[in-house]
């Protein structure tokens, strides 16, 4: 059984990674994207998140706002790297 601080750190990235999509063009409904997802040879589900753009300065902001919740450190720098290395849209430099 999960930890309460696990299940926290759980919602937390899912709730990013809603508001990721939400703002990232086109505008994409993560939790449809999960529900639709096909599943590889792995057993993996396969999100099509390189179809979906959003600035890199607005991708840092959600995720620190998420992010900035969890304690000790160490965690914090955990959910960064898997958010930028999981499933979210691809990060764009619009100027």
């Amino acid at each position: 059984m999960a930890h309460t601080s696990e299940k926290k750190e759980e919602q937390l990235m899912m709730d990013c990674y809603r508001e990721l999509f939400a703002k990232s063009s086109p505008s994409g409904d993560f939790d449809m994207l999960l529900a639709e997802a096909t599943i590889n040879k792995r057993g993996e589900k396969e999100i099509p998140f390189d179809d979906y753009e959003i600035d890199d300065g607005l991708l840092r902001e959600i995720i620190d706002k998420y992010a900035n919740q969890i304690y000790p450190k160490w965690k914090r720098l955990r959910f960064r790297n898997t958010i930028f290395l999981g499933c979210s849209p691809r990060s764009i430099n619009i100027k």
